[in-house]
C-alpha cells in the first residue's frame, strides 16, 4: 500500500516529525513500512508542454508517433511509443539537457529515422508510479513551459506499507491516519463521518443470496458530462498511491477506495436491463470482464445480474457490457458489502485479483457503503460532472455486531506483564471499540472497520501491539525437569546427522507433485505411490497431488544442481509421504469457535495415511581421483551402503536380497528388510526413469520406511566387549550357485562361525570357467577373537570348518581349493 504523507496530514496533525520516524512508529504498531520514497528527487529539465499534433509513423512493429510539442518557448518534436494522448493534451515533457530519476540523462538523439529532441515522460519515469503503460496526462491548467517538479508539488515523501491479511482496514489512507493519530497520541479526523442523505425511490434491488451479500447501496447519476477531466490534485494523488489516472468517474471511486477503503463499481445505467439481483451464477453462464477475458462462471461464484444474466463478478471485477465509456450519460453506482471467503475464493478460482477483491477479501468496514458513494456524489456534484438525484437504494441486512467478554487479566496473563484496567479500556477505545466495565470485566464491542476482531484473545493483541511489542519482557521459558526430546525424535536426528557425516546434504523438497510423476517414475496403476491424494485448492494447478514417495523431489533437486555445475552431488530427504486417501468425509467445521472433541477424531480420520520415509540419490563420482589413483563411481552399492549405514546407526540390521521393484534396474535392484520386514528398495535407477527425469547416468537411489526402521531400533544400546587379546583372521572361498543371494551365504557363515566371529566381509566375487557354469564364488575374511584368550591354529581351523559346513548345509556351498 502506497501512501503519501500529504494525503495522510490531511487527517491527523502531526508534529513537525520527520518520514523516517513516521514510518518507525507506523511499524511498532503493527504496519510495516518497508521503505520511504523520496518523490521528485532527481528529476531536472522536465516542463510542462501542450501537445500540437502529431504523424503516425509506419513501417514499424509498434505504434510510433512523431509528436509536435509547445513547451512555452517554441515548438520541439519528439518520437514516442505511447498512444493514450491526443492533440490538445498537456503533457510532461523532458526537455534537453534534462536528468530523470536515477540519473538517467536525456538528450536530444535519433530514434526511428528522426531526431527525438527530448521525450514525453509516463509516470514510472518521473517516479510516481510503476504504469509505463502510457504517458502521463496532466491538467490542461497547468502552465507551460512550467517546472514539471514545481507545477505538481511532486517532491513528496511516500510510505511503502506491508498490510498483513487481517488488517483491512489500512488498505486506505482512513485506517492509516487513524494508527498514526494513535500512534502519536494526536486527534483524528475521520475522513468517513460524513452524514449520507436517507435512500428512497432508488434502483429496484434484490438480494438473493444474504450470507454472500448483507448490504447493496446504489445510486443513480444523471447528466454524466465527459468533458470534466479529472482535477490534478486527485490524478497526482492516484499516480503517487500506485493508480494510473483513466476517467473521471473511474478516477473518483478509485479515490474514494483509497480514502476509506470502499470499492466501489460503476455501471452505465443506460446498459442495464431490468432489475439488479445479487446472486450465485447459474449452470453454463458466461461473462466477459473488463479485462476482455470470457469467463465461465462457477455456481459458487457471486454476481450482480440484471435481467440478461450476469453483469459483474462481485467484489471483483465488472463486465464489459455496462462498463462505463466516453458516451455515458447515466451511471448507476454500486457499493457492497460482500463476504470475504466467497470473494476470496472466486478471484482465485479466475485467478483475477483486484483492488477491491484485495479489500473485500480483507474485510470492509460495512458501514461504509452509503458513506461511501456520497462522498463519490459530492465530488462528482463539486465539479459540475453530474447531477445529483436523490434515487439511491440501500438494502441493509447486517447482523449485529456481537459483544465479546474480556477479562482484565487476560492480557497480563499472556503478555507476561500486568496492564491496568485504564489502560486496557483507553487502548481498546482507541482502536475504536466501545467498552462497558460491568462486575470485574469488560463487555467490548468491536467498530465495523475492524471485522478481524473476534475473541478475546484478538482484543489482547491490541491492547500489547498499541503498548508496543519493544515493551515485553525478554524472558526464556524454563524446561519442565526431566523433559526432552522423544526417542523418536532423537532417533531422526541420529539418522540426520548419520547421513550427513557419510557426505550426504539434506534437502527439504515441495511436497506437491504432477499426474506424471508416477508415470516417469515408472510406476503401475495398482502401485500404492502412485499419486492418489488431491488437493482441494492446490499452490499450483501443474501440482495438484500430494506426493506418495521422496524421489521426484530428490530427482528435481539433483537436476538443479547438476544444472549448476555440481557433478558430483550426494542428496538426503527425511520427511512425510501422503498414502491411501481416507474414504471418511472431512466434517464441515464452523468458523469462530473450537470444534468439538469428536469433530477433530472425524477430521484426523479423513486425513490420509502418513508415513515417514528417508531417502537418498546420488550420482557422479563417490571417491575423487587424484595422487593416490583413480576415483570410484557411483553405483548401486553406495545406495544400499546408505540404509546398511543407516541401520548401524541405531543398532539395527540389515538384510539385503535381490528384487524387481519400480523405479529401479531391474538386475541392480535390492530389497532391504530388518526383523522380517520389508524396509525399502534401494539400487541403481532404470534408465527409462533417468531418461525420463533427466538425471545422470547411472544414479543411484535409496529409499526406506523412517517408522519400520525407528521401531527395529535397538532399545538400549549394549557397550560392546574389548577384548586385550589378538584377532585371527582367515579367509574362505566358496562356491555357490548365481542364484543364491550374498545376504544367505553371509548368515550361513555367521551361525556357522558362532561367537568367535568378531566381522565378516565379502571381498571378492568371481564368475568365469574355473568355476564352472551356473557356479559363482565369493570370498570373505572373517576376523576371530576370544575374550579371554588368544585362539590357538587349532581353533581357527575349527571356526572355519564349521562356517565352511553351515554354508554347505543350507545353500549348497561348496569350499574352493
Amino acid at each position: 500500500m502506497l501512501a503519501p504523507l500529504s494525503w495522510l496530514l490531511e487527517y491527523v496533525e502531526l508534529p513537525d516529525a520527520p518520514a523516517r520516524d513516521i514510518a518507525e512508529r507506523l511499524t511498532a504498531a503493527g504496519l510495516q513500512v518497508e521503505r520511504v520514497e523520496r518523490i521528485g528527487e532527481g528529476i531536472e529539465g522536465v516542463v510542462v508542454a501542450k501537445v500540437i499534433a502529431f504523424e503516425e509513423l509506419e513501417g514499424f512493429k509498434k505504434p510510433i508517433r512523431w509528436v509536435t510539442l509547445a513547451d512555452g518557448t517554441g515548438e520541439r518534436q519528439v518520437i514516442c511509443g505511447a498512444t493514450n494522448f491526443a492533440a490538445g493534451d498537456v503533457v510532461a515533457y523532458a526537455r534537453p539537457p534534462a536528468q530523470l530519476p536515477g540519473g538517467f540523462r536525456i538528450d536530444a538523439r535519433e530514434a526511428y529515422g528522426r531526431v527525438s529532441d527530448g521525450m514525453i515522460c509516463s509516470g514510472r519515469e518521473l517516479g510516481l508510479s510503476d504504469d509505463h503503460t502510457g504517458i502521463l496526462v496532466l491538467d490542461p491548467a497547468l502552465q507551460l513551459g512550467s517546472d514539471v517538479v514545481e507545477a505538481l508539488a511532486l517532491r513528496e515523501d511516500v510510505l511503502d506499507i506491508s498490510i498483513n491479511p487481517d488488517r483491512g482496514y489500512a488498505l486506505s489512507m482512513r485506517g492509516i491516519a487513524r494508527e498514526l493519530a494513535t500512534a502519536y497520541g494526536v486527534a483524528f479526523r475521520d475522513p468517513g463521518a460524513v452524514a449520507p442523505p436517507p435512500p428512497g425511490r432508488g434502483y429496484p434491488v434484490t438480494i438473493e443470496d444474504p450470507e454472500g451479500c448483507d448490504r447493496y447501496v446504489a445510486v443513480s447519476l444523471e447528466e454524466l458530462n465527459p468533458s470534466v477531466a479529472s482535477p490534478g490534485w486527485m490524478q497526482r494523488r492516484l499516480a503517487l498511491a500506485g493508480m494510473r489516472p483513466i476517467s473521471l468517474m473511474v478516477d473518483v471511486t478509485n479515490y474514494v477506495m483509497l480514502e476509506v477503503g470502499q470499492p466501489l463499481h460503476a455501471f452505465d445505467l443506460e446498459k442495464v436491463n431490468g432489475p439488479i439481483a445479487v446472486r450465485r451464477a447459474r449452470g453454463g453462464e458466461k461473462l466477459r470482464t473488463l479485462d476482455g477475458t470470457n469467463r465461465e462462471l462457477d455456481p459458487r461464484d457471486l454476481v450482480i445480474a440484471d435481467d440478461s444474466g450476469a453483469i459483474a463478478l462481485a467484489g471483483v471485477m465488472g463486465g464489459e457490457h455496462t462498463e462505463i465509456t466516453d458516451a455515458t450519460r447515466h451511471v448507476l453506482l454500486e457499493a457492497a458489502h460482500f463476504e470475504p471467503t466467497s470473494i476470496a475464493y472466486t478471484s482465485r478460482r479466475h485467478r483475477l485479483g483486484s483492488e477491491a477483491s484485495r479489500r473485500f477479501e480483507r474485510g470492509v468496514d460495512d458501514a461504509l457503503p452509503r458513506v461511501a458513494a456520497e462522498l463519490v456524489v459530492s465530488i462528482l456534484v463539486d465539479l459540475g460532472a453530474a447531477q445529483r438525484t436523490h434515487r439511491s437504494t440501500d438494502i441493509d441486512n447486517r447482523s449485529l455486531t456481537p459483544t465479546i467478554e474480556l477479562d482484565p487479566a487476560h492480557p497480563g496473563r499472556i503478555a507476561g506483564i500486568d496492564y491496568p484496567y485504564e489502560t486496557i479500556s483507553s487502548r481498546l477505545t482507541d482502536v475504536g471499540c466501545s467498552v462497558r466495565e460491568r462486575s470485574g470485566a469488560f463487555d467490548v464491542t468491536p467498530p465495523s472497520w475492524r471485522p478481524d476482531l473476534r475473541i478475546p484473545e484478538d482484543l489482547v493483541e491490541e491492547v500489547i501491539r498499541l503498548e508496543g511489542y519493544s515493551n515485553l519482557p525478554s524472558t526464556l521459558p524454563r524446561a519442565t525437569s526431566g523433559a526432552g526430546l522423544t526417542r523418536e525424535q532423537r532417533l531422526r536426528r541420529v539418522l540426520g546427522r548419520t547421513l550427513a557425516g557419510a557426505g550426504y546434504t539434506e534437502v527439504l523438497c515441495s511436497p506437491f507433485v504432477d499426474a506424471a510423476s508416477a508415470e516417469r517414475l515408472q510406476l503401475e496403476p495398482g502401485d500404492g505411490r502412485v499419486p492418489s491424494v488431491r488437493i482441494a485448492n492446490p499452490v499450483s494447478d501443474a501440482e495438484p497431488f500430494l506426493r506418495a514417495t521422496l524421489l521426484p523431489g530428490l530427482f528435481s533437486a539433483l537436476v538443479r544442481n547438476v544444472g549448476r555445475g555440481l557433478s558430483d552431488v550426494a542428496l538426503f530427504e527425511v520427511g512425510p509421504v501422503f498414502r491411501s486417501p481416507s474414504r471418511v468425509p472431512a466434517p464441515v467445521l464452523v468458523a469462530g469457535k473450537r470444534p468439538l472433541d469428536a469433530e477433530l477424531l472425524a477430521l484426523d480420520a479423513a486425513l490420509p495415511d502418513q508415513p515417514g520415509r528417508v531417502a537418498v540419490v546420488i550420482a557422479g563420482m563417490r571417491e575423487q581421483s587424484g595422487w593416490w589413483g583413480g576415483g570410484r563411481a557411483v553405483s548401486w552399492a553406495d545406495a544400499v551402503e546408505a540404509a546398511r549405514t543407516l541401520a548401524r546407526a541405531v543398532g539395527a540390521e540389515i538384510v539385503v536380497s535381490a528384487d524387481h521393484h519400480a523405479p529401479f534396474h531391474p538386475g541392480r535392484c535390492a530389497a532391504l528388510a530388518v526383523g522380517g520386514e520389508l524396509l525399502g528398495h534401494a539400487g541403481e535407477l532404470h534408465p527409462r526413469a533417468i531418461e525420463a527425469f533427466g538425471l545422470p547416468p547411472r544414479t543411484s537411489a535409496m529409499e526406506i520406511s523412517l517408522d519400520v526402521l525407528i521401531g527395529a531400533a535397538a532399545g538400549v544400546t549394549a557397550a560392546p566387549t574389548v577384548s586385550s587379546y589378538p584377532a585371527a583372521t582367515v579367509d574362505i572361498a566358496v562356491t555357490v550357485d548365481t542364484a543364491v543371494p550374498a545376504a544367505a551365504l553371509e548368515a550361513a557363515l555367521r551361525a556357522g562361525a558362532g561367537p568367535l566371529l568378531e566381522a565378516i566381509r565379502l571381498f571378492d566375487v568371481y564368475v568365469g570357467e574355473q568355476v564352472g557354469s551356473g557356479r559363482k564364488s565369493m570370498a570373505y575374511a572373517l576376523r576371530l577373537r576370544a575374550a579371554d584368550r588368544t585362539l590357538t591354529v587349532d581353533e581357527v581351523t575349527a571356526v572355519r570348518d564349521a562356517a565352511v559346513a553351515e554354508a554347505a548345509t543350507r545353500v549348497g556351498a561348496e569350499l574352493r581349493s
